[in-house]
């Protein structure tokens, strides 16, 4: 090949056709000498077998309409003619027995013998690559916009043919070229990238040169950011190399790999086949000693692979927890940490075992002083919420963990705020830890939550409300809260996208005691809604409907325009017998409703008297 292919051959001005000129003469010439020596027969036997296979690659090259206008193929073609030189001078020393020594000659005759495989090989993947289709034309030469696409993506696909094609250091060469094109035009890049080229770039991760692997994996790093390539990375045996450059690669080469992990750990298959190839226990070392990238990615990575349930156990077993504790407390960058706690998150999301032992390792703690920020983070929450149940209210608020909570109802965000209350529904076990979050200051936050936009959000809201509700300290305090009644009423949507519904009809009722709270029911439509809840039989709703319209007729009773005493001497002026009282006695809802109606028409009647 030229001298980009580190086979020693200087480019000429030989064309293409003349080159495939003079191999096709050499042939000849070096199958009649190599089957004339005598010594060292076998090594010479396995070199007859491989060049009596260079006329048909030579022909499969030669029959490309493109072959002669194709720099990769002339350079082939100058490669296999320089090999059937060296196969012809080394089988006249052989003849001759002229040769330094026999170890000398059999290293020789072995390095031939690589030199042939090669050059079958690469002949091969050129017809294979589909490279030869492209007809390389200098840039200079093109005229139109078409035109210079078409070159560029021709010379993109011989760039990445050089990758599979030739000597190390060629492949390093094209490997330069690629890396600075990349900078430029990545997705030009990917636009052709085939398999066959991600192939050969995860071959050369395992290159014996440092600064190879090293470009190599920048590249990888930038196709498995781009989101198009990693089923194949990962189907062509991308995670071993990676994970040994985590191991013991160069301080950019770590970098590259444990980035590129973490953008293909995202896939639950990937992220087990990362456990199976051994890659925990070196990204758990770059989270305990790594510089702020490499600790921050390796992080994310854990994270993504702790979100495979079966795998939990295998992650602690490495020393993930007392790491990702750790990291909270001193990670570098921001990011680490809420790496570390969604990752918190995952490992005590169904493990009881696990939960134990992050609690047990200070976990808490960490939680809580990283909530202190100014933006608190929904995953702290949520971990916070899986491991409630494993202490005692006790140990909690010795720890601060209700102020904690407030702050995040105040500041975080919504996700942040749907755990905190989330969080409330699963501690408020007794009514003393009841009692506790309502005097932390939870039950305004709450109620301002439940005009939330998102449905999860308000339904979690006011399941904590109806929780809370049941000790009369918070009850009361809901009771005063003006925006108490309108925001519950509103939840009493009988649609079946509210679910907050059966919660929002708990907290009602508990509030129903409350004279002025039912006046402000009534008054913001809960009975029309009470009715439609009725009728889809949502619990409690029916008790509630009772007692509003119960006390709808009081009000009615309680009119100066309809005193009561009056009312009931007209009732026994219209009515002979008692049945009306009677009804309004005994028969509930139904009864109520027809007195009312009776009244109204006896007011109709009364102005006529």
């Amino acid at each position: 090949m030229g001298e980009g292919t580190g086979n020693g051959v200087l480019a000429d001005g030989k064309s293409a056709e003349e080159w495939l000129w003079r191999a096709q003469e050499l042939v000849p010439m070096a199958l009649d000498k190599t089957r004339k020596v005598k010594g060292f027969p076998g090594r010479w036997k396995i070199i007859v077998f491989k060049l009596e296979q260079v006329p048909s690659r030579l022909s499969d090259l030669s029959s490309h309409p493109f072959f002669s206008k194709n720099a990769l193929c002339k350079e082939q073609l100058q490669a296999v003619s320089k090999t059937l030189k060296e196969a012809i001078e080394l089988a006249d020393l052989c003849l001759k027995e002229k040769y330094e020594g026999k170890l000398k000659m059999q290293s020789d005759l072995d390095a031939l013998s690589g030199k042939l495989d090669l050059n079958l090989r690469d002949c091969g993947l050129l017809i294979k690559t589909g490279v030869l289709g492209e007809a390389t034309l200098p840039v200079s030469l093109v005229g139109s916009s078409s035109e210079s696409e078409t070159a560029t993506h021709g010379h993109l696909k011989e760039l990445l043919a050089r990758l599979q094609i030739g000597h190390l250091e060629a492949k390093h060469k094209a490997l330069d070229s690629l890396v600075e094109i990349m900078k430029e035009d990545e997705k030009g890049v990917l636009s052709v990238m085939g398999r066959s080229n991600i192939a050969a770039l995860v071959e050369l991760l395992t290159a014996t040169s440092h600064r190879i692997r090293e470009k190599t994996v920048t590249v990888i790093c930038s196709l498995a950011e781009s989101g198009s390539c990693e089923s194949w990375l990962v189907s062509e045996g991308v995670l071993p190399p990676l994970i040994r450059l985590v191991e013991s690669g160069s301080t950019v080469g770590k970098e590259k790999a444990i980035i590129s992990l973490q953008r293909l750990s995202m896939t639950t298959e990937t992220a087990r086949a990362i456990v199976g190839h051994g890659g925990v226990r070196p990204l758990v070392e770059i989270c305990r000693t790594g510089g702020s990238v490499s600790q921050a990615a390796a992080a994310s990575t854990l994270k993504n692979i702790s979100a495979v349930p079966e795998v939990r156990q295998a992650l602690a077993e490495e020393g993930i927890i007392k790491v990702m504790i750790n990291l909270l407390d001193c990670g570098i960058l921001l990011g680490s940490k809420e790496y570390a706690a969604e990752c918190l998150q995952n490992l005590t999301a169904s493990n009881e075992n696990l939960r134990r032992s992050v609690v047990s390792e200070g976990g808490i703690r960490s939680l809580l002083v990283y909530l202190d920020g100014p933006l608190p983070q929904e995953s702290a929450v949520r971990a916070l919420r899986n491991l409630v149940g494993s202490v005692s209210m006790e140990v909690l608020v010795s720890l601060g963990f209700l102020p904690r909570l407030v702050h995040v109802l105040k500041s975080g965000s919504l996700g942040a705020q749907q755990a905190a209350a989330s969080t409330i529904c699963q501690v408020c076990r007794t009514n003393e830890t009841k009692k506790l979050v309502g005097e932390a200051g939870c039950i305004p936050l709450l109620i301002r939550m439940l005009e939330a936009k998102s449905n999860s959000a308000r339904e979690v809201a006011a399941q904590a409300l109806s929780s809370l509700v049941a000790v009369s300290q918070n009850c009361r305090e809901v009771k005063k809260d003006d925006k108490s009644v309108p925001n519950l009423v509103q939840l009493l949507d009988p649609s079946p996208q509210n679910t907050a519904k059966k919660y929002a009809v708990s907290c009602l009722a508990s509030l129903s005691s409350s004279k002025k709270c039912k006046k402000l029911m009534i008054s913001y439509g809960a009975i029309g809604y009470l009715k439609k809840l009725f009728e889809i039989e949502t619990p409690g709703a029916k008790k509630l409907l009772e007692r509003l319209e119960r006390g709808k007729l009081r009000c009615l009773f309680s009119r100066k325009t309809f005193d009561g005493m009056v009312l009931i001497r007209h009732w026994h002026m219209l009515f002979s017998d008692k049945t009306p009282l009677l009804l309004l006695r005994t028969q509930g809802i139904e009864a109520e409703r027809n007195v009312v109606e009776a009244m109204g028409e006896f007011t109709r009647k009364s102005v006529f008297l």
